[in-house]
């Protein structure tokens, strides 16, 4: 059955549900019914809650903060500038393609129903069932990512530094929080995001703004705030051309630092798909769904730049702020606001303060992160493609997927449970988190651009002419990232200094495929 053919029998299939008063469904929970599902799940988002949900997950106070380091290890300013720019365009036009699969099925757990719906009757099964688990998984492990878009894990490192630095710095006897006690704040504040999640929507609706807007007004705050107060502020010459080429990592090559650069802006700007996954709580979600999610995605990229850019005119010395050594025990951002107010008034009080402002918006970041991932684990299972699938797909009185929000939580910190052991470990599996996201965004963007090219249905929102152009570009730049992220990252290669990732994610792709073709393809339909 084509495309167009199973549309008209889904139509007519939704008349006959509707008894003719079709008319009078929302847009978005119309077509959910012409897609075979019923409504379970509360629709009670506007286009700004939607839009709220998918930015906070962004959080580029989030990103930024935590891996400024990477951004002035590899390049410095100039890597951050210009990668910015080229990271930031290319998302637009993955998000671009998104939001056009997205219009024409507005599901919860999005990328793999796409998949199945873009890929044809033969390879549906499968195709949804990769694009499923890399979603799943990857959405999972990016709560505890170390180092890089961590939200929980890395709001309880910066605790740990905040804490540093009220008790008077690194160099001033200051109390450094160990490990256990870094995983005791993790596991505070994912409890915290359980219970946040198991609320009404509404609820979780009215903070996913007061995130939205806590970003939005604490980039404008700290990129005005941190330039004015410092004493020793960076010239527009050393913000726009300096190139960062001494590192401690072995690397020499000024192309290949530039590449390795473009980390921080990509790790930043993911996470956006979570307006997909809200849309079955969105009302005119065929609409709605893809307003938020491209503009989650543009929003980011200009209060982003503008961060980076406040930010860099207090950097003056890139080999201080990245030494273990000073204040913040090496983390970049801490010390260059404790440094700012030391400077200026004597203490680096307004410092830990902006610290502060920052550890909100990851903790609103972590809280929408928790939702998106939870509805993906609900959309999975409902179609019974995980282990005791019955159990998380329920929703309870507030019609909130109770036991997928708490599966959620439950993972991530079993997972953060292996940086006890070996932060290399615990890096390598985590590792896979965005470059398995972006796989998981690539595939269904692909069989649309090729299984499903001449077939695809558009939505209210799409591309028209150009959807196929831009597909195959936004195809092509997550090839590309895909190898960016498996690149050495420190030379000589040895046991501690290599990249796990495409370890990662060959494993785990070698064990969601035996998974299929031992279990999976005899029942997943």
């Amino acid at each position: 059955m084509d495309s167009a053919a199973e549309n008209m029998t889904l139509s007519s299939r939704v008349v006959a549900i509707t008894k003719g008063d079709a008319s009078s469904l929302d847009s978005g929970h119309a077509r959910l019914l012409e897609l075979g599902y019923k409504q379970e799940l509360k629709r009670g988002l506007s286009a700004i809650s939607n839009f709220s949900l998918s930015f906070s997950v962004i959080s580029v106070l989030t990103g930024v903060t935590t891996l400024y380091n990477t951004g002035l290890n590899y390049g410095g300013p100039v890597s951050m500038q210009y990668g910015w720019f080229i990271a930031s365009a290319f998302t637009m036009l993955v998000a671009l393609s998104m939001a056009e699969i997205c219009s024409s099925y507005p599901t919860t757990g999005g990328l793999y129903y796409w998949s199945a719906k873009l890929s044809g009757p033969r390879w549906a099964p499968f195709a949804s069932w990769i694009t499923g688990w890399y979603s799943l998984l990857n959405h999972i492990t990016n709560y505890s990512w170390a180092g890089t878009t961590s939200v929980d894990f890395s709001l309880a490192q910066l605790i740990q530094v905040i804490i540093l630095l009220s008790t008077g710095g690194k160099n001033g006897g200051g109390y450094e929080a160990s490990k256990y006690v870094v995983i005791a704040f993790h596991g505070g504040i994912l409890l915290l995001h359980g219970i946040i999640n198991s609320l009404p929507v509404s609820v979780i609706s009215f903070l996913a703004q007061l995130g939205a807007i806590w970003n939005v007004l604490g980039v404008f705050v700290l990129m005005i705030l941190i330039p004015s107060v410092t004493t020793e502020r960076a010239s527009v010459k050393f913000v726009f051309t300096h190139f960062n080429a001494e590192n401690e990592n072995g690397i020499n090559s000024r192309p290949y630092i530039f590449l390795l650069g473009l980390l921080m802006s990509q790790y930043t700007l993911c996470g956006y798909d979570s307006s997909a996954h809200m849309t079955e709580e969105t009302k005119g979600a065929d609409r709605n769904g893809p307003k938020g999610l491209i503009s989650s995605v543009g929003i980011s990229i200009i209060v982003g730049w503008g961060y980076i850019l406040g930010i860099t005119f207090a950097v003056t010395d890139i080999h201080y702020l990245l030494s273990e050594d000073n204040d913040a025990g090496g983390y970049a951002i801490a010390e260059v606001f404790y440094l700012a107010f030391k400077r200026r008034y004597g203490n680096g009080s307004g410092g830990i303060v902006c610290l502060v402002m920052v550890g909100v918006a990851i903790f609103f970041c972590g809280m929408s992160s928790v939702t998106s991932n939870s509805r993906m684990a609900y959309a999975f299972s409902r179609d019974g493609a995980m282990p005791f699938s019955s159990l998380w797909h329920q929703v309870n009185k507030q019609e909130v997927p109770i036991y997928a929000v708490w599966l959620s939580v439950s993972i991530s910190f079993c997972m953060a449970l292996t940086s006890l052991g070996s932060i290399v470990a615990f890096e390598a599996m985590v590792s896979i988190a965005t470059i398995g996201l972006y796989i998981a965004y690539a595939l269904p963007i692909f069989f649309r651009v090729t299984l499903a090219q001449r077939d695809f249905v558009p939505g209210p929102f799409n591309l028209g002419r150009y959807g196929v152009i831009v597909g195959w570009v936004a195809v092509l730049w997550v090839l590309i990232i895909s190898i960016l992220f498996s690149l050495p990252v420190s030379y000589p290669i040895t046991m501690e200094t290599l990249n796990y990732t495409p370890v990662a994610v060959g494993c785990l792709l070698i064990l969601v495929v035996s998974f299929w073709l031992i279990s999976g393809r005899h029942w997943m339909k």
